[in-house]
């Protein structure tokens, strides 16, 4: 939660505060922008960019919503521009595994290999339904503060979120059963 005499001194000028405002949200901007374009170099963009626009639009901020809702409405915004002007791309770079002291091999790959399949059927969602699963899901949002950021009707996100966790089950089929996709 952020603290409100942060963003009121952010907004009265203080630019100590509103780089300490901007570090606080930084990786939580990232992360939304990641799982929406699925691309880490857009993702750093999206991020950026969303970043630029909170520091010089944080007199614009209004309390009639919360700081992070308003935030995400911003760093979801700038990803669906990017999405739309761009195909999706399919990331080819190799990521190491690290490895932590105290647990198996096995199962820090079991774990990587959930991840990537999670991740990859979560990029196969429409645009809209990925963006609520990624809210909902990976920041924590109630189906209020979604509805907030985007603008929608709480029904809407609720179907959204609906439909999107019925797409997951049936992408997700072969891996829930045990299969290797192929």
């Amino acid at each position: 939660m952020m603290e409100p005499a942060l963003i009121k001194a952010a907004q009265a000028g203080d630019k100590e505060a509103l780089v300490a405002l901007l570090r606080e949200i930084e990786n939580q901007v990232y992360r939304t922008a990641y799982y929406l374009l699925n691309h880490e170099q857009d993702a750093l963009d999206a991020s950026q960019e969303a970043l630029i626009r909170i520091y010089t639009k944080i007199n614009s901020y209004e309390e009639k919503a919360q700081f992070r809702t308003w935030v995400q409405r911003i760093v979801t915004n700038i990803c669906i521009d990017k999405f739309r002007r761009s195909k999706p791309s399919v990331s080819i770079d190799e990521h190491e595994l690290v490895f932590e002291s105290g647990d198996s091999v096995e199962g820090e790959v079991l774990s990587a290999y959930e991840a990537e399949e999670i991740r990859e059927a979560i990029q196969k969602l429409p645009e809209h339904h990925r963006t609520v699963v990624v809210l909902r899901y990976l920041q924590d949002f109630s189906y209020n503060e979604i509805a907030d950021s985007l603008h929608l009707p709480l029904n809407t996100v609720k179907s959204y979120l609906f439909r999107a966790r019925q797409q997951l089950q049936v992408l997700l089929h072969d891996y829930q059963k045990g299969g290797v996709r192929g």
